[in-house]
């Protein structure tokens, strides 16, 4: 099978600005709202230009989602079986937050294809998030049945560390709008905040 020849510098950075352009355009839009020629305005590029790196819309969308996922599930990836079940389950709690914290288009523009019924990502959702996110309750479970952290049900578990840490950058305009638009400040307190809940809750 023939491999594709590598890109060129030009290649590359325009492959570059058209995926950061597209992020910025598809977390303030949606995947319906976005457009080609608004993706191509905003990289500084012509809509004819931009087809040559990415023949449609949705392999733009595509392309942006294959990368965000093994960003999404790295956090995860790194509780480990062997450490300490509550500074494992705080420091998950703290990755997820920086990710919020340092990729806040990212997180919309994933919060988006979910709630379009993740037409693009659906089988990664089933297939590699699933084994996932199945290993790691079986993981709190067992630190459960040991008595080393209280009893709950592990999926729900980590279904409430997404909701509680990615609200920051989902709802940013919100979260801005109630605290003050010092974003450092509004995520310091709420890793503060988040601590003691899951300190409290997690004690066996």
């Amino acid at each position: 099978m023939t491999q594709p020849k590598p890109q060129t510098r030009i290649q590359k950075k325009n492959t570059t600005a058209i995926l950061d352009a597209a992020l910025e355009v598809f977390s303030q839009h949606g995947y319906r709202g976005a457009t080609l020629d608004q993706i191509a305005r905003a990289a500084d590029l012509s809509k004819p230009n931009l087809l040559y790196y990415f023949p449609s819309k949705e392999a733009i969308h595509v392309a942006l989602l294959s990368g965000l996922m093994d960003t999404w599930l790295d956090p995860l990836r790194a509780l480990d079986p062997d450490g300490k079940p509550v500074d494992e389950i705080i420091g998950y709690v703290h990755r997820k937050l920086q990710i919020s914290r340092a990729y806040p288009r990212e997180s919309r523009l994933f919060a988006n294809e979910i709630i379009q019924g993740a037409p693009r990502i659906h089988e990664v959702l089933g297939g590699e998030l699933k084994t996932l996110v199945d290993e790691k309750a079986r993981v709190l479970q067992g630190w459960m049945d040991a008595g080393q952290i209280a009893p709950a049900d592990p999926h729900h578990l980590i279904f409430s560390i997404w909701a509680l840490t990615q609200h920051y950058a989902d709802f940013d305009v919100q979260v801005r709008a109630i605290l003050g638009p010092d974003t450092g400040r509004n995520f310091d307190g709420a890793q503060a905040y988040l601590d003691v809940l899951f300190n409290k809750l997690l004690a066996p």
